[in-house]
């Protein structure tokens, strides 16, 4: 019996296997650890998750949430499993690591039409169905491999992974428990900050020793992942706007908001560690230490996990893919997850959800489908097929990508909270149809 290959064992890999298994196909997933390592991951279990544990907002209304239902509704594995390792995170959905990534494993393994094979493959099969689902570190045989194939120059970005410190370490005299603005609880740990403790803060973190760059030429880093001494050379305030925001964050014992403030997140279900919220960087570790500790409540924190810098790759996809996520030059090769250009692990599911439903048709003789225009998967793929930019830049989901609402109905609701609410809606009900005509 032919199989679909699928290379990469992380959230897109994974989905896809699972789909195209759930279609009746064979699958031979292939996963290069731990034979072969990686600079990010730290185990060899699959779809482990190595930046932050969030999976973002699951607040009704917004983007990331049409996302994230839309995979529900379609039965995708990955949802299924966040939902049994969820950990408290106010509005968002995150999960505990560890057991997120064991339960897939298992899962997977179980499946009696995937077949997990433990090797790295160091370039594209020349036969058969296969889905590139490597992430964003793709080995080096294998992406001089995909440039051959694409007859285009690499294209990278670097990523960063934040901290994690122990919850105990933390002194709870000074840190306290809040979600921004009430919503979900007491979900989050949130160290406040007065002016003097913030410039102090500032000032050292600029002027921290990162760890070189080694073996590329330039950076390029991602907007929505950037380093938080990055973020920081942009302005003294720029981090009182951004990750350190204290809107939504009264101080317990006065009712005003501090000057500035760190958030904490649970990473796991037994909530002995968390991550600092925003604060990927890639400064080295003895200055990550200094620098973490002149956080109020974190002088002696335990750190479990330094942020580190790792390349991320993609490919031009514009030029590259369809929107079925096949390639124009091979309709039997589909690209799945980031290294497409999509940012962010729903929207890497997404892809990965898509292209094991369509490389599963194709390998039965039947046609691939794209994803309604208005739902979130569809904008997304719709994106990596077609924007036209010079410089094509990884996206996440937002509103932006979605098909607007007609004038009338953008003349009716004015609002946009209201807008927004009515493009869910309208989404979900064209999403229920068309995930059952197949």
């Amino acid at each position: 019996m032919e199989f679909i290959n699928v290379i990469g064992g992380g959230l897109a890999g994974v989905e896809a296997a699972w789909q195209a298994a759930r279609a009746g196909a064979r699958v031979r997933l292939f996963e290069m650890r731990p034979v072969t390592q990686t600079p990010a991951h730290r185990t060899d279990q699959l779809a482990e998750i190595v930046c932050s544990n969030s999976l973002k907002s699951d607040e009704k209304g917004s983007a990331p949430y049409l996302l994230k239902e839309e995979l529900r509704r379609g039965n995708s594995l990955v949802m299924e499993v966040a939902e049994a390792t969820k950990v408290p995170a106010g509005a968002a959905l995150a999960v505990d690591r560890g057991k997120f990534a064991e339960l897939i494993t298992e899962r997977i393994a179980a499946n009696p039409n995937i077949e997990i094979v433990r090797e790295e493959v160091t370039s594209i099969p020349s036969e058969g169905i296969s889905i590139i689902a490597t992430g964003p570190l793709t080995s080096e045989a294998l992406t001089a491999d995909i440039m051959r194939f694409t007859g285009d120059d690499q294209l990278y970005f670097y990523d960063a992974i934040a901290p994690i410190v122990a919850a105990d370490s933390i002194d709870m005299t000074i840190a306290f428990k809040a979600a921004r603005y009430g919503k979900g609880g007491d979900d989050y740990i949130n160290c406040p900050m007065d002016r003097d403790q913030y410039e102090l803060f500032y000032n050292e973190l600029i002027n921290a020793k990162s760890v070189p760059l080694k073996r590329f030429e330039e950076t390029h880093w991602f907007e929505s992942c950037l380093p938080i001494e990055e973020i920081a050379r942009r302005g003294v305030d720029t981090l009182r706007f951004g990750p350190m925001k204290p809107k939504g964050l009264p101080l317990p014992s006065t009712g005003h908001e501090p000057y500035a403030a760190v958030q904490l997140r649970q990473e796991n279900l037994m909530a002995d560690a968390y991550s600092l919220v925003g604060f990927q960087n890639h400064l080295r570790f003895g200055e990550q230490k200094r620098i973490l500790q002149l956080i109020p409540g974190l002088e002696n924190a335990e750190i479990m996990q330094y942020g580190q810098i790792h390349r991320n790759t993609f490919i031009n996809s514009p030029t590259i893919l369809t929107e079925t996520l096949q390639t124009k030059k091979n309709p039997q090769l589909f690209f799945a997850g980031q290294i497409t250009g999509v940012e962010g692990y729903i929207e890497s599911v997404g892809t990965g959800w898509l292209a094991g439903i369509n490389a599963a048709r194709v390998i039965s003789g039947g046609d691939p489908v794209s994803a309604p225009a208005t739902s979130a998967i569809g904008a997304l793929c719709r994106y990596v097929s077609n924007v036209e930019t010079k410089n094509f830049q990884p996206v996440n989901i937002t509103f932006g990508l979605l098909e607007p609402l007609p004038p009338e109905l953008r003349k009716k609701y004015r609002k946009k909270r209201e807008r927004h609410l009515i493009q869910v809606e309208r989404a979900l009900e064209e999403w229920n149809g068309w995930i059952n005509r197949f």
